[in-house]
């Protein structure tokens, strides 16, 4: 039998059963739809996550307090430690071989207030340095003063939504908000940014590092963030930070000092994970589907077994039998897994549209994975019904036995 003879044939069978056809195509997209879009969403997750921190750039090295020990893991991002570290170590790390500059940082929650409004805010005490290593850009005003780390300046830098929750319409520039029991004045707000390492841009204000030392009453700091000359120096100016902070607490490393590499590693691995587990959950759909194809292939034989009696007595051989059959279910295999293809690119673009920051798509390998694992599934769980019905003897088939 010509291939477009058989072609013909099939479409003609599956017009003639139509319910039977939309049962198989349903399932076989719904399989294929849903390997793609849970592939499409742990990528997409991946991508915003890896992308939120490689924002740090290749040449950042953050130094945590206490020593974490770890195998082929990220450090944890908070501990005890036995020894805090301080704004003196922070300067002795400016002054090292291959560093560019430093920035220290504290965390915490206040009340912060202006005139009848007030609400909780997280505040991070730094210098005007973390602006240009954290890639922060100023709307309106200007960023931390360029004073010493240890002068404790009323001023404040606010994120945008901080600015519309406390001021509105109102102009903030200049205005003194209370946090806590001191006050500050605001000099500039931050264009509207993400998340990153955990903070909400948009909800953070920034104060010089002293004043929130005084706010917070706490010495040690919470993390160190060191910019390096050029990632090739990274390796060596880590191991100087460390060494450093080891002759500054008294021969002991207290201290756990990670790169964007490792913390993109680790990551990685969890997230690459992440996404093949989901596509694994998916890819049972397409098993699912592939025993409704062996059942209806098996309803379809016993139904059209005087059909094939006469396909038989005219001529055709258990070869021909066989390939109608497989043919009719690759072809709704095929179907269905383009339709499926439209429905999960449908719904990642939806899905991009509600939320433009995170990249949601489906990688080309998935894409063409779903397809071929649709297709060989269809064919080799349609085998079994196909070979019965080619191996029916004409008379018997044509009396409806089968």
């Amino acid at each position: 039998m010509r291939t477009a003879d058989l072609l013909r044939f099939d479409f003609q069978v599956l017009n003639r059963h139509r319910f039977r056809a939309l049962m198989m195509l349903i399932a076989m997209s719904i399989g294929v739809a849903a390997v793609n879009l849970l592939t499409g969403l742990g990528e997409g997750a991946k991508a915003f996550v890896l992308g939120e921190f490689s924002m740090l750039g290749k040449n950042t090295l953050i130094m945590l307090p206490g020593k974490k020990e770890t195998s082929g893991g990220m450090p944890p991002m908070m501990g005890a430690a036995p020894r805090d570290i301080t704004l003196q170590d922070a300067e002795a790390m400016r002054r090292l071989s291959g560093v560019v500059q430093i920035a220290p940082l504290i965390v915490g929650m206040s009340e912060v207030s202006y005139g009848s409004r007030n609400r909780e805010v997280m505040i991070a005490g730094t210098t005007a340095s973390y602006f240009s290593i954290r890639q922060l850009s100023i709307r309106q005003g200007t960023a931390l003063p360029e004073v010493p780390s240890d002068v404790a300046s009323p001023v404040c830098v606010i994120g945008w939504k901080v600015k519309q929750e406390i001021f509105g319409e109102r102009p903030a520039l200049g205005q003194w908000l209370k946090a806590g029991d001191r006050r500050f004045r605001v000099v500039g707000i931050m264009d509207a940014k993400g998340q990153a390492l955990g903070m909400d841009m948009n909800d953070l204000m920034l104060i010089p590092v002293a004043s929130a030392q005084a706010l917070f009453n706490q010495e040690g700091l919470f993390r160190v963030m060191i910019e390096v000359q050029s990632a090739d120096m990274v390796k060596k100016t880590k191991q100087r930070v460390i060494d450093t902070m080891k002759l500054r607490h008294e021969g002991d490393e207290d201290v756990t000092v990670i790169t964007q590499d490792s913390i993109l590693a680790a990551f990685n691995k969890i997230l690459d994970t992440m996404t093949l587990a989901v596509g694994g959950i998916g890819a049972i759909s397409l098993l699912v589907a592939g025993i409704l194809i062996m059942n209806v292939t098996l309803i379809a034989v016993t139904q059209r077994t005087k059909e094939i009696g006469l396909l038989k007595a005219i001529g055709a051989t258990d070869r021909d039998v066989l390939q109608i059959f497989l043919t009719e279910a690759t072809l709704m295999a095929v179907l269905g897994a383009l339709l499926g293809v439209i429905l999960s690119e449908t719904a990642l673009f939806i899905g991009r549209v509600i939320f433009p920051d995170i990249g949601f798509h489906t990688p080309p390998w998935a894409m063409v994975m779903s397809v071929v694992i649709a297709i060989v599934t269809s064919v080799l769980f349609a085998w079994g019904p196909s070979r019965r019905a080619a191996r029916m003897e004409p008379v018997n088939a044509l009396q409806g036995r089968n």
